[in-house]
């Protein structure tokens, strides 16, 4: 049997795929959680062989739950299946080591195969998220452009972003107006948006 832990925020959407999987001879859902803390307390209690995570769940991510996963219970595969897909967020979960990424449209039966699969080490990444993930490329920003960006993010004024980062104010606008030149970004805002989109920060 392939022991399965599953957490999403969304009881309905967990109930309902707990009950579908239930009726898989091969797969037994062993815990389930409703954030990416309990997750992580359901998988050190239960050893789940696949942890099937929600993109967006309160506290820690399923990114952030997988990337904890891979290094205490390497022995669990992560798959996430989330509705808010894209390149930026494929990208994420593959560094942090999940080797299943759907979106929440896949069916059933599909996710059923998709979970055999990761637990046999294989690896499933639905197409168009991957070519979404090609399309946008490797980041033309500089490691410190894209730091800039991180902290600009939040809506932070360019003061604090210069205190936060030790740096004066000058060169931290300087930072902004050439990442935000690179990306075609009107300001410093819209263009943390779009390489957070593309997975670039």
């Amino acid at each position: 049997m392939i022991r399965v832990l599953l957490a999403d925020d969304e009881h309905l959407i967990r109930g309902a795929l707990a009950s579908l999987l239930a009726l898989e001879d091969d797969i037994t859902v062993v815990a389930e959680a409703a954030s990416g803390d309990e997750a992580l307390a359901m998988a050190r209690a239960h050893r789940p062989d696949v942890a099937v995570l929600d993109m967006r769940m309160p506290g820690r991510d399923g990114v952030s739950v997988a990337a904890r996963l891979r290094d205490e219970m390497p022995e669990c595969a992560s798959m996430i299946v989330t509705s808010h897909a894209g390149a930026g967020a494929l990208r994420q979960a593959l560094a942090a080591g999940v080797r299943g990424f759907v979106p929440k449209t896949v069916s059933a039966r599909r996710l059923a195969e998709i979970i055999r699969t990761v637990h046999r080490d294989g690896r499933y990444v639905d197409h168009e998220l991957a070519a979404d993930a090609i399309a946008a490329g490797e980041s033309p920003l500089t490691a410190r452009e894209a730091e800039m960006l991180s902290l600009a993010e939040d809506g932070a004024p360019v003061a604090e972003i210069a205190s936060r980062a030790a740096l004066s104010p000058g060169t931290v606008r300087n930072y902004l107006s050439a990442a935000a030149a690179k990306l075609g970004a009107e300001n410093r805002h819209v263009a943390a948006r779009i390489a957070r989109e593309r997975g670039w920060l």
